[in-house]
């Protein structure tokens, strides 16, 4: 996948199928909401996915609720492929440990 940032329409479609995700501040952001007891799971298989993609979020974690912020530093801190699939796979750990969005 390339490091070329995403066109306007691009990121509209990649939008649309990213339903749990927003652009704030020039980023993917998504936050879910999940049993606290569940969380340390879920956060090693999000360690896993993104070392094996070679590709990583900040993730912020307070009580009951991760978020995710996605750019991609090679293409000077824009939005790109690397960070739409990223967050496919995100969401998706994140719904088999029981998340749900939290507003993002």
């Amino acid at each position: 996948m390339s490091a070329t940032p995403l066109t306007p329409a691009e990121l509209d479609q990649a939008l649309g199928e990213l339903s749990d995700w927003s652009v704030q501040e020039g980023q993917l952001y998504a936050s879910f909401t999940l049993d606290r007891a569940t969380l340390p799971a879920l956060y090693a298989a999000v360690a896993a996915v993104e070392d094996q993609a070679n590709h990583h979020a900040s993730v912020h974690i307070l009580y009951n609720t991760i978020t995710f912020a996605l750019d991609t530093h090679d293409a000077g801190g824009a939005i790109t492929a690397l960070d739409t699939a990223l967050a496919a796979r995100l969401s998706a750990l994140a719904a088999q440990h029981g998340s749900r969005p939290s507003g993002s």
